[in-house]
């Protein structure tokens, strides 16, 4: 979960924290020191991270058409079919485009025919160098024309490349399509399945290919599966501002794309970090807050940087270290330097 998102569960303690830092309570006699609960600063734990929600899609997702337009004769799957590398998928009528290509190889025929003739008066010399120049020209781009109708007709089906799931089938029969529009969209087998997972930008520099994260898909139970980041976006998404990553995932019997989980990644450089109860944190706002440090009886304000956030806890990635003594109740009846009290945590 990002910083910005953390200050949304902590609006309610920075409320409070408004309150008693802008409009603070009377300081309390020397005689009466305010009484407080402590907590430790603990070591982060190792399953902590940051926590975002993603979809699962095909790692390879392929869209294909036929190279000229035509109309459709036949799709010959639906969406959710399994199919293997060589299945037909679809074909064009063969009407039109076959014409094509009978006309096309007629005139090249034609135009070799009438290039060997003015060769022949060429060698009498009874024909310009520049008509020979002419015909051997127009014979060649016969042939190139010819080629390119004979591929139109040779690409007039589709067959799957590989091994996969058709995703979704984009056109019906009898339907007129244009070159290059797509046909169907085939999940291909071979590369697995991926989670794509949105992050704000400030957590972006906390994660790299290679971190481990373990997702949780409800479609699929609550055994969480063990994946692994293969990329991260170079540039942010122009509408959201958030920057794609990528989740490997392993081989798993009811995987298909559009399954929504989440994924708790284990962020990098967490060897110092701590965790500390949220209710200690105060005036936070982007990536920073304050609390309040117990020393030698007294309460000391201190600056601290955030990380990721849940209801119960708050990840600590600077200004805190292991051990050391936090208020996490009565907050807001303190100010910098107050003499404070401690009851035993309950």
């Amino acid at each position: 979960m990002s910083a910005g998102r953390s200050i949304m569960a902590l609006g309610a303690l920075a409320l409070l924290a408004a309150c008693g830092s802008d409009a603070p309570a009377a300081k309390a006699p020397e005689s009466r020191p305010v009484l407080v609960a402590l907590a430790a600063a603990q070591p982060a734990s190792a399953d902590g991270g940051l926590l975002a929600s993603g979809t699962v899609r095909a790692k390879r997702e392929t869209a294909l058409a036929f190279v000229s337009a035509g109309r459709i004769a036949e799709v010959l799957v639906e969406d959710g079919q399994a199919v293997r590398r060589g299945q037909l998928l679809a074909r064009l009528d063969m009407s039109a485009i076959s014409a094509g290509g009978a006309s096309a190889r007629a005139e090249a025929a034609r135009a070799q025919s009438e290039l060997k003739r003015m060769e022949a008066l060429a060698d009498k010399g009874w024909v310009t160098r520049s008509r020979l120049e002419s015909a051997q020209a127009t014979a060649a781009a016969a042939q190139a024309q010819a080629s390119a109708r004979g591929f139109d007709e040779r690409f007039a089906r589709i067959y799957a490349p590989t091994d996969g799931v058709v995703l979704r089938r984009h056109v019906e029969s009898n339907q007129i399509v244009t070159a290059g529009s797509p046909v169907i969209t085939l999940g291909e087998a071979r590369d697995g399945y991926v989670m794509r997972v949105p992050l704000p930008d400030a957590d972006v520099p906390r994660v790299r290919i290679g971190q481990g994260a373990a997702v949780t898909i409800a479609a699929l139970g609550d055994q969480p599966l063990a994946a692994t980041i293969t990329e991260v976006a170079a540039r942010g998404d122009d509408r959201t501002g958030t920057f794609e990553i990528e989740l490997a995932l392993p081989n798993r019997a009811g995987l298909r794309s559009g399954l929504i989980g989440q994924a708790r990644i284990r962020v990098a450089g967490r060897g110092d970090a701590v965790a500390i109860p949220a209710s200690a944190i105060w005036q936070a706002r982007a990536d920073e807050g304050f609390v309040y440090v117990a020393d030698r009886g007294v309460a000391k304000a201190r600056m601290v940087q955030l990380g990721p956030v849940d209801d119960r806890e708050v990840i600590v990635t600077g200004g805190l270290t292991a051990g050391e003594q936090v208020v996490r109740s009565g907050v807001e009846r303190l100010r910098d330097g107050v003499k404070i009290t401690t009851r035993k945590a309950s």
